[in-house]
């Protein structure tokens, strides 16, 4: 695949290189027809309205205003021929520069906002200098978008796109010249102000003609250059240098040049101009044609010629790897299935107690012939010796398991007969020494009771104390208390009376004995540890806080994970087995635990119990006062 892709790559770049060539020629065909021939046009119109409008203003007559009307009129005609609907302009079409379309809907928008203009002119509230500016502005715009329009095109077309730039703004000087002309001779003569623009109109055009005529190309050349030697050009000249040292006076223009001579030279010169820029416009769109520019056959034979390669060579890549690929994918698929859904689906099943087969989940296949398929066999007998590994480690877990029941069922038997014959003693002691002997012989081996409960827990199985009634909260926090080593430092405030339901005591007396005692052990001797609770929306929180040294954010987010998971066979490290105890009991009981900082710099364990663990009767009942129960926690009043 690697050539077949290689020449792909090939083939590919030169068809978007071409297709890419072939679209910007096109384009700017589309910028020729759409965008410059339509402002090309609004320019015109608005140049000869401009010219009506100063005529009008200076010489009111129904003659002027019916012509500076119809100018009007053909003015709005040419630019609503660059609107689409009423927010959009022809350059919205997002294949031009941001630019054009920007520019364009200014020059719009300034043409569309000449109508005040026209009822002042029409109403003679408007001098002609005022117009005049108006309208000069409002034209201004419009070679902006001709300067963005000199994007759109490569480096020879760039070029011509500056021609045509200049060569329109040099037709404007001349159109500003009539313009300013026309104005002063009904209004004082070119005198200050008046004559700077007039001069500065014209050495505009003659700079700027200068500088493009000589890049203008073919006939375009050739037509300035008949109109440049021609007689009207000359007596433009002319009546230009006359006018500029005419002198103050309406009286002297006439005299420097008369108002027919004028009139019509620059009439001839001005339509010569457009006529030249219109034909240089479109010499420049027939010469962005791909099959004027010939880029269509060469390029087009490459595309092609590149094409039946790439599709031979695929062909032929098909052909070959097909059968390969076939069984790679293959293979790829069993061992993905393999990794992601019948291992760890064997796993589940084994941590959930169920029983598998190893043959039927992982059957061998026939002999394998070639490469691919000895690779599948492996793969097989991999996933079968894991398998195998599995069902060793679960049955080798299940039978520890077993035996730690037994071993603890054992040792909870003698516990309880234990504790029997202690509380028999202590009833018949009157001696107060053996008394407290006999006291703590007792919480030696209610400890002792526990830990064999943890260890039927981490077995899996249920310790054998429950009780049928409910039992009174801060009886189950005192007998858990009771339950450890530094009883004397737990320290238990008043908790709001609440009852938890009889099948949840041992459970949650054993919790919170696990809880306790780690608070008790990873904290200094002469701290206490204290206990609280109170009602919350959700259930009961209980709180044990000790004010150790307390945790890492690192440790304390790991101890968390621990509780929040209880998988059989993901048993903890032996410093933290209480931690393991208490998840399997929360998940028994959907009790939630929290380990967070204490603001004492300790840890806190927040203990939620749910309200299905809560009884509804405000009646409490002492592990003690159960005696048709099995053997309950020991009260906090024999610690």
């Amino acid at each position: 695949m690697v050539p077949v892709v290689s020449l792909l790559a090939l083939w590919g770049y030169a068809t978007v290189t071409t297709a890419q060539d072939i679209a910007g020629l096109r384009q700017v065909q589309r910028v020729q027809d759409e965008v410059r021939a339509p402002v090309t046009a609004a320019v015109t119109a608005l140049q000869a309205e401009r010219l009506a409008a100063v005529r009008y203003a200076g010489e009111p007559s129904p003659a002027l205003r019916g012509a500076y009307r119809d100018r009007a009129e053909r003015t709005d005609r040419a630019v609503a021929a660059l609107r689409i609907g009423d927010r959009h302009t022809v350059a919205d079409s997002g294949e031009l520069p941001a630019g054009v379309a920007t520019r364009l809907e200014t020059f719009v928008t300034g043409a569309e906002r000449l109508a005040p203009l026209r009822a002042d002119v029409l109403a003679r509230r408007t001098g002609w200098e005022q117009a005049y500016e108006r309208y000069t502005g409002a034209i201004s715009a419009s070679f902006a978008v001709g300067g963005a329009l000199g994007g759109v095109h490569d480096a020879d077309q760039g070029s011509d796109a500056r021609v045509l730039v200049e060569f329109a703004r040099a037709g404007e000087a001349l159109a500003q010249e009539g313009a300013l002309l026309a104005g002063a001779r009904h209004t004082g003569g070119l005198d200050g102000d008046r004559l700077r623009r007039f001069a500065g109109a014209v050495d505009t055009r003659r700079a700027l003609t200068g500088a493009a005529t000589p890049d203008l190309r073919g006939p375009e050349r050739a037509a300035w250059r008949a109109l440049a030697d021609g007689g009207d050009h000359a007596a433009l000249v002319a009546a230009e240098d006359r006018l500029l040292t005419a002198g103050p006076g309406e009286r002297a223009l006439d005299t420097a040049v008369p108002r027919a001579d004028w009139e019509r030279v620059h009439a001839r010169v001005q339509s010569g101009m457009h006529a030249i820029e219109r034909d240089a416009g479109r010499a420049v769109a027939e010469r962005a044609d791909p099959f004027t520019r010939g880029v269509l056959t060469p390029a087009g034979a490459a595309v092609l010629l590149g094409l039946l390669a790439v599709a031979a060579s695929l062909v032929i890549s098909v052909r070959i790897g097909r059968g390969l690929v076939v069984e790679l994918v293959s293979l790829r698929n069993d061992a993905l299935d393999i990794a992601r859904r019948k291992l760890p689906e064997a796993m589940r099943r084994l941590r959930a107690g169920e029983e598998i087969d190893v043959r039927s989940e992982a059957p061998p296949g026939p002999p394998a012939d070639d490469e691919t398929g000895q690779v599948a066999e492996a793969l097989g007998t991999v996933h079968r010796a894991a398998l195998h590994a599995a069902v060793e480690r679960a049955e080798l877990a299940s039978g520890i398991s077993g035996v730690f029941v037994n071993l603890a069922r054992r040792s909870q038997i003698l516990v309880h007969r234990q504790l029997s014959l202690l509380d028999s003693m202590e009833r018949r002691s009157d001696d107060p020494n053996e008394l407290g002997d006999l006291f703590r012989l007792d919480h030696l081996t209610t400890r002792m009771r526990r830990h064999a409960e943890s260890l039927i827990i981490l077995s899996g199985q249920a310790p054998g104390r429950a009780w049928r009634m409910p039992v009174s909260l801060t009886d189950v926090v005192r007998a858990a208390v009771s339950e450890i080593e530094d009883y004397a430092r737990v320290e238990v405030r008043r908790l709001p009376e609440t009852s938890v339901v009889g099948a949840a005591v041992a459970d949650l007396t054993h919790l919170l004995a696990e809880l306790i005692e780690n608070a008790a052990q990873f904290s200094p001797p002469h701290t206490r540890v204290r206990v609280t609770g109170e009602p919350v929306g959700n259930g009961y929180a209980v709180e044990v806080e000790d004010r150790g040294l307390g945790m890492g954010k690192e440790t304390l987010a790991e101890a968390n994970r621990r509780i929040a998971r209880s998988e059989s066979l993901d048993l903890f490290d032996s410093d933290r087995l209480g931690l393991f105890v208490v998840s399997r009991l929360a998940a028994r009981h959907a009790v939630k635990v929290h380990l967070k900082t204490s603001p004492y710099g300790g840890t806190t364990a927040v203990v939620l119990l749910p309200t299905a663990l809560l009884h509804s009767d405000a009646t409490e009942r002492s592990p003690r006062a159960a005696v048709d129960e099995p053997q309950p926690p020991n009260s906090g009043t024999r610690a």
